[in-house]
């Protein structure tokens, strides 16, 4: 039994996935059970996909509430605490609660299980499904973790299923090609369903599309189903126009910049749309409209004072995404990108495209196990400016105080990086 929430994180992170040899999901659907199964009590929608779930998840929890519901939100990873990835209406789960539901899991393992302990994310996930089960909530917006097929949460049958977009990204456990990757983002796909997918890439949209097809779910996809047309972009937001068949949106308001943010605002209101259409919401226009106006979603294009920008784009369709967003916001500027990674990405890719708009890039390393150092990150790049140094304060510390009037200092790469600066940034800024 844990009495702090210092000795609980530190053990559950040290659960690894690859310990368990437990067929997947098997593990999940026996302890639910043994806890009453509390994610058959809940509406959810699920969200699958490689870039883009949390900003999509924000957009719809923002939706939702300005809506007067009570809104649960499963999102990963943390930037700062553990507790960040399970919210109601935005407020983090409490200490006490988290080793309340802990412990009552840590019984059920000792006792069935001989204490052989599920996976980090599978821990979390059933803490979460028990926590907004006995919250009473309205709607759970659940973020599905690695894949889909497989994933934790993918024990649940939901209102409706999302599909942001598909990259190659944990080749390793996902496949290597895009049918492959989509196949599994595509497992959270169930009979009859609704399905809104905003993949792009027609390797992976053949398999999703198919997926849909087989488990006769109705499916929409954008840019086919429904439209974004952007009209304004700026450094304060942008404005787009959203139209669905016979329904048109025009003027709405988003503050996040980037026109992938647009995409995934379109997914969001495509869902409210058609859950509206089968009765299970009332949400109006307005409330879509004001929720989009003041949504923010951290480390996504965040900028900061000095011409700072803090973006997670952690595989090559994010680092296109956030050099895209760049060129939109700040066109006549130098960029000089901060990037640090863990090892289980492509970061060639990332790298080649950072090195063709680069003033320089400066290569660094965070302290996990699975970072990738700054010497073998700088051997990717070809940039002429290109630099490397373990310590990431001092490499930042260097930037700010050469940085001239048209700089923009870019900190990109693993989401874990992010929250570190980010972290940094609150404490220096003091």
């Amino acid at each position: 039994m844990f009495n702090t929430m210092d000795e609980c994180t530190k053990f559950i992170f040290s659960l690894k996935a690859v310990d368990h040899k437990r067929a997947p999901l098997v593990l999940m659907r026996e302890v639910l059970a043994l806890l009453d199964n509390p994610h058959n009590k809940l509406r959810i929608i699920h969200v699958a996909g490689s870039n883009g779930k949390g900003s999509t998840v924000n957009a719809l929890r923002e939706m939702l509430q300005h809506a007067n519901y009570k809104v649960g939100a499963f999102t990963s990873p943390h930037l700062e605490r553990v507790n960040e990835r399970i919210t109601i209406n935005g407020k983090p789960i409490s200490d006490q609660h988290f080793l309340a539901y802990f412990n009552k899991l840590a019984q059920i393992i000792e006792q069935h299980y001989n204490g052989d302990f599920p996976s980090f994310f599978e821990v979390v996930t059933l803490i979460m499904f028990q926590y907004f089960a006995d919250e009473g909530i309205d709607i759970a917006l659940i973020e599905a973790g690695l894949g889909g097929r497989l994933d934790a949460t993918n024990v649940v049958t939901p209102l409706l299923a999302i599909i942001t977009t598909i990259s190659l990204e944990h080749t390793a456990f996902l496949g290597d090609t895009f049918a492959k990757v989509a196949a599994e983002k595509a497992g959270i796909i169930k009979e009859g369903i609704p399905v809104i997918v905003g993949v792009h890439n027609q390797e992976a949209l053949a398999v999703i599309t198919e997926t849909a097809m087989q488990q006769q779910a109705p499916c929409f996809v954008l840019g086919q189903d429904f439209t974004v047309t952007t009209s304004l972009q700026g450094v304060d937001g942008q404005r787009f126009t959203y139209q669905m068949g016979n329904k048109l949106m025009t003027d709405i308001t988003l503050k996040m910049a980037g026109s992938h943010q647009i995409d995934n605002a379109s997914l969001a209101i495509t869902a409210m749309l058609t859950l509206r259409e089968k009765n299970a919401i009332t949400v109006t226009d307005q409330a879509i409209r004001q929720a989009l106006q003041g949504a923010q979603w951290a480390g996504r294009f965040e900028q900061w004072q000095d011409y700072i920008v803090l973006d997670g784009a952690h595989n090559s369709e994010g680092t296109t995404a956030l050099i895209q967003t760049l060129k939109e916001v700040y066109p006549n500027y130098h960029y000089h990108f901060v990037y640090a990674a863990l090892a289980d990405k492509d970061h060639a890719t990332s790298i080649a495209l950072m090195d063709a708009v680069a003033a320089s890039i400066a290569f660094t390393q965070i302290g996990l196990p699975n970072a990738m150092s700054a010497k073998s990150l700088a051997q990717l790049s070809t940039n002429a400016k290109k630099s490397d140094n373990e310590n990431w304060q001092a490499t930042i510390s260097m930037l700010l105080r050469k940085r001239q009037p048209t700089d923009i200092i870019v900190i990109t790469g693993s989401l874990y990086f992010i929250a570190e600066v980010r972290q940094w940034l609150q404490e220096v800024k003091q």
